[in-house]
């Protein structure tokens, strides 16, 4: 019965809500608050992390290779030092976003310490939040830990930043465990497999910790770590514009909790437009290896990837997953810096056939796209055409590859969180244009269906000036 009313009222739905597009340039509204060349609606300051992807040349803007900057920190100064000292990453850039400089030897060893001693979940908790009701969408399972931890939190509506920032360590800390454990769970009970728990090592990094609790002999390799490690630290934080940091804002504006803040940040990430892209960068892989008969040849290539930009073939979106990003334009900086340990990694997997097949691609799909659309800039490979290659390698299941994103994104959720508190005392407001057609009110007895397909014939152009909720 109620498929019947769904199915009967989703065209009174698409009647009565659909917009004329032409609306957007006539009242001057920034779709998805970019313009036409995808420049972002200025909406605040941030002096945690910047992106840039054009100069200004004799006036005019101009493309430039894609930079991101940590704290004023470019990310290939700080990935080159993590690779030069065979470093773990993770806790060091962690302590840089949220305090604003890299920390001393001793300072590292301390957060290190703070950020061990955080692993930890409140008595049962496993059993009694992430044991039940298990999900194959693990975003969906995480939210529901985040949101639960709160019922065991005294202090939970405390946003004083002494607490907010006790808050997020203990979120930062524990996200793999949440993570981590609710795959377990979801296999062991949708999927029949064996169920088993390990507990992180406080002696461990992040990263070591994840592949020690996701695998059942608790091994791995060094390259493997820091490829992992080297992952999380490319994904935390990204110029703060991008939709789950902009929600991280909105949410704590409104004078909310850091549970409530976190789960409305991981309910944005788990899109497939935000954080879950490179499983659509796999899925698409996949389509070519099966339909491409010789994946060397590079006129074979090229013709599938047209077709998939026709939407005659993979999934008929016309998407080439992973290329091309809302800001870049020549190349996206994480991406770049990663590259190098993809190899390497695909070298010990013995995946360098595949390695050979994403790195064709990554050359050859901008070349096609700007052949066959008409595009305003420039196209790339971004971070997430190889994050889904590396996970594969390294044994991750497509269930975990968002919330992988997420473990690493906290951190930037949380620099912003406390941002915010610290220097905006006002609710974010954006205004909408409301064309709203006015209406005779007619009794109940009066009223009959309109039929679809009606117009109205007159639109009331209003501009809000309401400051009310």
């Amino acid at each position: 019965m109620m498929s019947d009313f769904t199915q009967k009222y989703k065209d009174v739905c698409i009647q009565n809500n659909s917009i004329d597009s032409s609306l957007f340039a006539e009242y001057g509204v920034k779709r998805g608050l970019r313009d036409k060349n995808g420049k972002g609606v200025l909406s605040g300051i941030t002096n945690i992390s910047l992106i840039k992807a054009s100069d200004i040349v004799d006036g005019k803007v101009k493309p430039c290779d894609g930079q991101l900057f940590y704290r004023g920190y470019n990310i290939y100064d700080l990935t080159n030092g993590m690779r030069k000292d065979h470093r773990f990453g993770f806790e060091e850039i962690t302590y840089l976003l949220l305090f604003g400089n890299l920390p001393t030897k001793s300072e590292l060893k301390e957060f290190s310490g703070i950020l061990a001693k955080n692993r930890r979940l409140p008595t049962n908790f496993v059993r009694d939040v992430i044991m039940k009701a298990p999900s194959q969408d693990i975003m969906n399972s995480l939210t529901k830990s985040v949101l639960t931890l709160s019922s065991y939190d005294d202090k939970v509506s405390d946003i004083s930043l002494e607490n907010v920032l006790s808050q997020c360590l203990m979120l930062i800390s524990v996200f793999p465990m949440l993570s981590v454990y609710g795959y377990h769970a979801y296999n062991h009970y949708e999927r029949d497999e064996s169920f088993y728990i390990h507990r992180p090592d406080d002696n461990l990094s992040a990263a070591e910790n994840i592949l020690r609790m996701l695998r059942p002999d608790k091994k791995y390799t060094d390259l493997e770590a820091k490829v992992l490690d080297m992952a999380l630290v490319l994904h935390m934080e990204h110029g703060g514009g991008n939709n789950s940091t902009f929600t991280t804002r909105v949410v704590t504006s409104a004078g909310s909790d850091t549970y409530s803040v976190i789960a409305a940040a991981l309910s944005s990430l788990k899109g497939p437009k935000h954080g879950g892209a490179n499983i659509k960068v796999v899925e698409m892989m996949r389509d070519i290896k099966e339909h491409v008969k010789d994946t060397t040849d590079e006129d074979e290539v090229r013709a599938y990837l047209k077709k998939i930009l026709h939407k005659e073939a993979f999934d008929h979106r016309g998407l080439i997953y992973g290329m091309g990003h809302a800001v870049y334009s020549i190349s996206d900086p994480r991406a770049v810096a990663f590259r190098g340990f993809v190899e390497r990694l695909a070298t010990e997997k013995h995946e360098n056939k595949d390695y050979a097949l994403y790195s064709m691609i990554e050359r050859i799909a901008p070349e096609v796209i700007g052949e066959e659309c008409a595009i305003y800039k420039g196209v790339s490979a971004n971070v997430d055409f190889y994050s889904g290659f590396v996970y594969t390698m390294l044994g991750i299941p497509t269930e975990l590859f968002t919330p992988i994103f997420a473990m690493a994104r906290i951190v930037g959720w949380s620099a912003h969180r406390m941002e915010e508190l610290i220097n905006v005392d006002k609710i974010i407001r954006p205004a909408y244009q409301s064309i709203m057609v006015p209406k005779a009110y007619e009794s109940l007895a009066d009223r009959s269906t309109p039929k679809l397909g009606s117009k109205e014939k007159e639109t009331l152009k209003i501009s809000m000036k309401d400051e009310s909720c």
